[in-house]
């Protein structure tokens, strides 16, 4: 198992946070990871994004120019990288930032209304974890378990008390995502 995923958006959506995460959650299970962030005065509303790489083997290079997979919260991301997803791979995309849909015939299609999701719950914060959960549908790198895990080792303690919110939004995430 080698998945090469690139998760990219506006800075302030967790996506680095995202990326981590997963990350992390794959080192807790013994695989081999890459986390590698792209950002600059992006953090606070240009465009970001993170390649990770979990394996069950060795990884020769965190550097790519193709992904298996990406997550798209963002036209200027789309447009970007659209074209980098490689035939018979996926695009997750939250409705919300995305004004063109993207087009591609070759690659798996799915939309996560994350954003919506999110407000409508009034968990806003957690809109990350709702579109981690979605990717976890579609591409089980790691397990939940090590998620919540990755969240108890990643997050302050102060907010140890909202995991349980992280958790549910991952699930609402698997339940929400759907074929374009």
């Amino acid at each position: 198992m080698k998945q090469e995923i690139i998760i990219a958006g506006f800075g302030g959506q967790g996506v680095l946070s995202m990326g981590k995460i997963l990350a992390y959650s794959g080192l807790m299970e013994d695989k081999e990871v890459t986390w590698m962030p792209a950002y600059g005065p992006e953090q606070r509303g240009g465009t970001a994004n993170v390649t990770v790489i979990v394996s069950d083997e060795r990884i020769s290079s965190p550097i790519l120019s193709q992904y298996d997979t990406a997550i798209i919260l963002n036209q200027p991301s789309l447009e970007k990288f659209e074209n980098k997803i490689k035939p018979g791979g996926i695009l997750i995309y939250d409705g919300y930032g995305i004004i063109e849909p993207p087009t591609r015939k070759d690659i798996q299609i799915y939309r996560i209304d994350a954003m919506d999701a999110a407000n409508e719950k009034g968990m806003a914060k957690t809109f990350n974890m709702i579109v981690l959960g979605g990717l976890l549908k579609l591409r089980p790198v790691v397990s939940i378990e090590s998620v919540i895990k990755a969240l108890r080792k990643t997050l302050p303690e102060r907010h140890h008390h909202l995991i349980p919110m992280n958790e549910e939004a991952i699930r609402i995430g698997m339940e929400i995502i759907r074929p374009q």
